[in-house]
């Protein structure tokens, strides 16, 4: 009998990968894992077991990445080589878009997946490759069930208004043309999470930050989704790694008209060479720019942590009040400096940090008298996807 589930999260550049246990009353992790560089030389992957213990090390050689379908095969073979006992039930995927039908785990059929195509204008980073891996998987084990758990669904929810982009109507109908809002599947995550640290405070209004090379705030009342700051693309809202988030569009005008730049050389820069690494000159890795003494690598993270302040605040007013703040994803769960200076701007709302705690990682860092409560969570994606996939499977063959 099958007894464990994949999950997949194949982005541009990386795919992270876990493997879960079927159990009767639910799943436990076996093992996780990355594989890093698909968009450069030499890939390379491991995997940790739940102790944190390396059990698989891979690195791919010849001049060129390996294809899908050579990547999985070789992650397949290590996962169903696992203790030599492992059978898949299905495989759990990430999907950055499921557009406004797609609000639910999904079972990725032919008629599903052709959806899913037509929305990669809508997120070209992540969407082909989220697709891609679907596909090498399908040839190889056509008989394999693949779930899509989508990153937009958690928004799905969200007042109509606040959905809306101020263009022609002729447009947006016509184009589906809106804020959709994205890593739905960490903000998932850290609202039940959060029920589990404190119930009360979880039926609260909460900003949850998800600050990673990707970064979102999101405004969030009783565990549902009210507003965020990504919209219809991953380029809004906050400052990123690599990406420019909100941008004047006259901006793009400019470029376009002025400059002589084509689209595919706009979208570059805005996907890939602005944010932090555009600021810095640098890049965009928040370790290296906390150590720099490059007075550019100041500039940026001011401007990173200001845009981080702002979003909040507006996000505030948007819950008419705010009870929690909360930091996820790598930055977020990692660099205390800069959470202590987001805090430190946000001040004005009653908060107040313990410094101690705040250097310790949480999971509260607030102080008793703070109005507002601040928590560290770390953030996991892969639990949500598992869950989805198995809440999905137990769906069809009831």
């Amino acid at each position: 009998m099958p007894d464990t589930l994949l999950t997949l999260n194949r982005g541009s550049s990386s795919l992270k990968f876990a493997l879960f246990q079927l159990l009767p009353d639910g799943l436990k992790r076996l093992l996780g894992g990355k594989v890093v560089n698909l968009d450069g030389n030499a890939p390379e992957g491991a995997a940790h077991d739940t102790s944190g213990n390396l059990i698989w090390e891979h690195r791919w050689t010849g001049p060129e990445c390996p294809s899908d379908i050579q990547l999985l095969d070789k992650l397949l073979e290590f996962v169903t080589g696992h203790s030599g006992t492992v059978s898949l039930a299905a495989i759990g995927h990430r999907i950055v878009h499921g557009g406004m039908e797609l609000i639910a785990p999904t079972r990725l059929d032919s008629g599903v997946m052709e959806k899913l195509e037509a929305l990669c204008p809508f997120a070209p980073l992540h969407q082909p490759h989220n697709l891609s891996a679907v596909r090498a998987l399908a040839q190889m084990r056509p008989g394999l069930p693949q779930i899509g758990c989508f990153d937009t669904a958690f928004h799905a929810g969200q007042d109509a208004m606040l959905t809306r982009i101020a263009l022609p109507r002729s447009l947006t109908e016509q184009t589906g043309l809106r804020r959709f809002g994205f890593h739905g599947l960490s903000y998932e995550y850290i609202t039940g999470r959060l029920r589990e640290l404190n119930p009360a405070k979880a039926a609260g209004r909460t900003i949850i930050a998800h600050l990673g090379a990707g970064a979102s705030l999101c405004a969030v009342h009783n565990g549902r989704s009210i507003e965020t700051t990504m919209g219809f693309s991953v380029l809004d809202g906050l400052v990123m790694a690599t990406r420019c988030g909100a941008l004047d569009p006259g901006v793009i005008l400019y470029l376009a008209r002025e400059r002589g730049m084509a689209i595919s050389e706009i979208e570059d820069v805005l996907y890939h060479r602005s944010g932090l690494a555009g600021l810095s000159g640098i890049g965009g890795d928040m370790q290296i720019l906390l150590e720099s003494e490059d007075p550019r690598a100041r500039e940026a993270l001011d401007l990173y942590i200001w845009r981080i302040a702002r979003e909040a605040g507006a996000l505030t007013s948007t819950l008419s009040g705010l009870d929690n703040f909360i930091f996820t994803a790598g930055v977020g769960e990692n660099a205390s400096a800069i959470r202590a200076a987001v805090c430190a701007r946000l001040g004005w709302l009653g908060i107040e940090t313990d410094e101690a705690a705040n250097l310790s990682g949480g999971p509260c860092i607030s102080t008793p008298a703070s109005r507002v409560s601040v928590w560290v969570i770390p953030t996991d994606e892969e639990q949500v996807i598992a869950r989805g996939t198995l809440a999905c499977l137990r769906e069809h063959a009831a």
